[in-house]
Formats: structure tokens, sequence, C-alpha cells
């Protein structure tokens, strides 16, 4: 049937086509079916759609196509495949909506995140931290900046867009530019429906490159120099005493080393 109407569509000059057959179920927010929709598509329009509640086959293109649509539905309503086809589609929506549902607009997947500074080349605020929080479902999340335990930026949190990750999860990411000084604790908090208390993930300035690298090497010269004195103090401890020595007592020498 596909094959004759898109042979017939091309023939009355419709140049390049495409016919296909789509069905959807729109469901409302609990899961429960609102609408079934069964069509024959032509060149993304929809040409001849199917009524659930006549149960037959109507014309839904009203353009150039519109006595043809009407052409193509009085066949498809002479054959009872065709209308056998959309209920049974009907009723495959009424029988997995709920359990498709539940096991995917239902379920809750919790969020990883991680914090990645770089340099901005900004002198009053030299590092952009950025959070990136991924993974999770549903797509509603709340990322809040935290700087020593306070909200940064109170009251300033706009709506966050998240992005979709193609395997039903989804991603985002907030910054923040700062400009640190020791001690400073930055706290990205994310809120989302499937944990119970917020994950935290903290970030702490560290030492530059140059300067790690000089506490590292006063590290080593400090345990060298540690090292050192403890063996000297240990050798002079242990010498033998001098010629003519008398041990004071409670001293310790070896037996025989006057």
């Amino acid at each position: 049937m596909l094959l004759l109407l898109g042979l017939a569509l091309g023939g009355r000059g419709a140049g390049a086509f495409l016919v296909h057959v789509a069905s959807s179920c729109p469901l409302a927010a609990n899961g429960s079916v609102l609408d079934f929709n069964f069509a024959v598509v032509f060149n993304k329009n929809p040409l001849v759609c199917y009524d659930p509640d006549a149960r037959r086959f109507v014309p839904c293109d009203w353009g150039l196509l519109h006595k043809f649509a009407a052409s193509v539905a009085s066949k498809l309503n002479n054959d009872t495949a065709w209308g056998q086809r959309a209920e049974a589609r009907r009723r495959a929506c009424h029988q997995l909506a709920t359990h498709f549902w539940s096991s995917t607009a239902r379920r809750r997947t919790p969020p990883q995140a991680r914090i990645v500074p770089s340099k901005t080349g900004n002198a009053r605020a030299p590092i952009l931290l950025t959070c990136h929080v991924w993974g999770f479902y549903p797509a509603e999340v709340t990322v809040i900046w935290l700087r020593n335990g306070d909200v940064v930026g109170r009251g300033d949190h706009p709506a966050i867009s998240a992005i979709p990750n193609g395997d039903w999860t989804y991603q985002t990411q907030v910054t923040l530019m700062v400009a640190p000084v020791a001690g400073d604790t930055f706290t990205c908090s994310v809120q989302h429906a499937s944990l119970d208390q917020p994950l935290l993930e903290d970030w702490s300035p560290g030492l530059s490159p140059g300067l790690a690298l000089k506490v590292a090497a006063a590290t080593v010269v400090m345990a060298l120099g540690l090292g050192f004195f403890v063996t000297g103090v240990y050798l002079y401890r242990a010498r033998p005493p001098a010629p003519g020595y008398t041990p004071l007592p409670g001293d310790s020498y070896p037996a025989g080393s006057i």
C-alpha cells in the first residue's frame, strides 16, 4: 500500500518523496495515556490519520493533496488489515505506557560532580572554577557555590539548563571566578531529586608548581640535615672515653672500654 502510494504521489509531480507510518501516545504527568495518534505521513506531512473514536481513517491534509488523501483514506478503510494494525498499536499504548513510564520517566539517577580550575588572566579573579555535573535524571538540578561554607552570590542562582547525554541522563556545568587565598575552600553543592542530602565537591587553592618545587627541595634538605644530626649524636655517644677518664655514677660505657 505504501509503495503504491509513493508511486502515485511521484507520478503526480511530487518529485522526491518519503512515505512512512507514524504512531504516538501522548502521556499525562502521571503516565496515563491522553491520546493516540496513527498516521500515514508524506514528506513529514500527515496525509491520512486514524480516528480512534470512529475507528476510521480520515484525510488530515487540507492542502493540495486533500483529494488524494481522501481517496487513500477510503482505500485504507476498505482494508481491514490497516484498521487492525491501528487498533493493535492503540492497545499497545495503553498496555505498555505504564511499564515504560515507571522504568524511564519515574526513575532517579544520582549525579556525579567534579571541579576543574583554570587560569583566567584576570588579576581580580585569576581562577575560573568549573563544576561539572553529569549522569543524573531527571533533568531538574540545582547547583550552588559555597566559599568557606557561605553561599556565594546569595539569591543569585538562575535556573540551570541541563543537556541530554543521549543515554537518558543529563549533564550541566556552573562556573565561578574567584581570587582564592590560603585556607579558602570552595564547594560545589548539587541538589537533585535522587539525593537525600546535597552532593558536595570541594576545591582549595594549592601551591604553584614553582613554589611546590621549592617546598619539596626544602623538605629534602631538612630531612638530610636531621639525618646527619641524629647520626652525629649517635656516634658521639658511642665513642669510647678518653684515657684516664673515671666514669661517673650512671655512665653506661661497656665493660672493658676503659
